[in-house]
This record gives C-alpha cells, sequence and structure tokens, in this order.
C-alpha cells in the first residue's frame, strides 16, 4: 500500500557536547503506521538531560518504548478512542522499562532522565502528548498558520523542565487536535529559542514553511533519506550552532 505521509527527520550532537565529550543524548524516530481508521503517521523525540549519566540511554528507551506502546495499541483500537488514561499507562510502560535497564546497570531511574514529546497524526485527528520541553508544531489543512498545541514547559528555575522519570510522575499533557494535519515538525528544545517566539508563544512561521518546502519538492515515496542527510548537515551547520551548542533533533512531516 502507497504511504500516506513523507518525512524527514535528523540529530546533532551539541558543541557544548563535542567540547566535553559527551554523546548526544536526543533522540528521534517516525514510522506510519495502518489502522482501522487509517494510516496514523507517529513522530517522536526525547531529550535526554544533562545532568543524568544515563541521558543517552534514557532518551533512546523512551523512544523505542513509546513506538512500541503505540504499534501495540493501534493493532487493536483507534486513535480516535485514545484516552489520557491510556496515554499514562504507555508512560508507565516507558518507565517500567527505564527501570528494568536502571537495575541492570546499578543506577537510579533519574540517572536515565529524559523528555518526550510526539505526536500521532491521523486522517481526521491527531494526538499531542508532552512531557518536558520541546515541541510540536503543526499546520492543518484549514489553516495558513503553524500552531503549537503544546508549549513546552519550563521549570522554577532556568533550564529545567519534566522528564518521564520524574517522582511520583512526570508532568503529562496530552491534547488532542481535531481536523486535518497536514504538515508537523517535532523538535527538541535544542532548537526552541530558534523557531519559536517565547513571548507571544507562536511558531516561527517562515521557519517550517522554509524547512517543509524541500520535503513537498521530494519525490520520495515515504522516508527521504537524502532530505535527513540535509538536515543533519543543517543543524550542524555554523549558522545553527552559533545560536545554540545543545543536542538537537527535528523531524518533519508531510501528508501525501
Amino acid at each position: 500500500m502507497r504511504a500516506s505521509w513523507r518525512w524527514a527527520g535528523a540529530r546533532s550532537i551539541g558543541t557544548s557536547h563535542v567540547k566535553t565529550g559527551t554523546p548526544c543524548q536526543d533522540y528521534a524516530y517516525a514510522k506510519e503506521f495502518l489502522t482501522r481508521e487509517g494510516p496514523v503517521m507517529v513522530a517522536v523525540v526525547s531529550d535526554g538531560a544533562g545532568s543524568a549519566s544515563h541521558a543517552e540511554f534514557g532518551s533512546r528507551t523512551v523512544c523505542l518504548t513509546f513506538l512500541r506502546a503505540c504499534r501495540s495499541y493501534l493493532a487493536r483500537s483507534t486513535l480516535s478512542s485514545l484516552t489520557e488514561d491510556d496515554v499514562w499507562d504507555w508512560v508507565d510502560s516507558i518507565r517500567e522499562a527505564i527501570n528494568f535497564k536502571a537495575k541492570a546497570a546499578e543506577a537510579r531511574p533519574r540517572d536515565f532522565a529524559a523528555t518526550m514529546v510526539a505526536i500521532l497524526a491521523g486522517s481526521e485527528v491527531s494526538v499531542v502528548i508532552h512531557v518536558g520541553d520541546g515541541a510540536v508544531v503543526l499546520k492543518r489543512a484549514d489553516m495558513e498558520e503553524w500552531q503549537v498545541p503544546s508549549w513546552p514547559f519550563q521549570g522554577e528555575y532556568a533550564s529545567t523542565t519534566s522528564f518521564v522519570t520524574d517522582d511520583p510522575q512526570p508532568r503529562l499533557v496530552v491534547t488532542v487536535v481535531e481536523g486535518v494535519v497536514e504538515e508537523f515538525a517535532v523538535f527538541s528544545d535544542g532548537i526552541e529559542r530558534l523557531v519559536l517566539d517565547h513571548v507571544s508563544k507562536t511558531a516561527h512561521n517562515p521557519f517550517f514553511n522554509r524547512m517543509l518546502a524541500p520535503l513537498k519538492a521530494s519525490q520520495a515515496p515515504s522516508f527521504d533519506r537524502d532530505l535527513s542527510a540535509a538536515l543533519e548537515d543543517y543543524l550542524e551547520s555554523p549558522s545553527v550552532c552559533e545560536r545554540t551548542d545543545d543536542d538537537k533533533s527535528l523531524i518533519l512531516g508531510l501528508r501525501l
């Protein structure tokens, strides 16, 4: 069956991590699922906490466990019937996976601390799931402006946020978006201040229009590997790294 979405994605280590010899602590993944209600495009990004000793494993566990939970749910149910309780079950499964890895590494779950931001884009409804910073921005078929359904969470102190491993539980935001989502972007906090206006709490429309243009011109049937490589080059470019020294992840999606 022909794919209903075209997407590209990349992540890049921050210059501050290069200087300290720290690995990239971001992880990102996207996949299209076929369901009874039609195709559902899922994209998730996780940013490991800089202070967590196993952050890179935490972000990877978040993304892969989240995708497995989505696959299991969509195989037996529909996106339109997804509830917040269902999402909490997914979060619990991620926390259990991290607890297992923490025990094996003789570490604490908070040593794997990571955020999570994701979108499940269906035929008539989409769901944004958010723990911590980073964001999803999207454009619906009936709108010209890019929307930010769930704003990045900033803690009481500078550079603090919420993590999936928070005790007793993380700050989870589940947002249902009615209507047809035609384009989206999911990204970690590494590029937040480049693409979001934190005063007006809006997306920088020219940036996302410019980033989606190559995806519209592409002939790739689904995942665009060449554009993903070009996206990685962009995230590693001086024009970006001069404005942010953090790890950066970005997934772009276009409904065909």
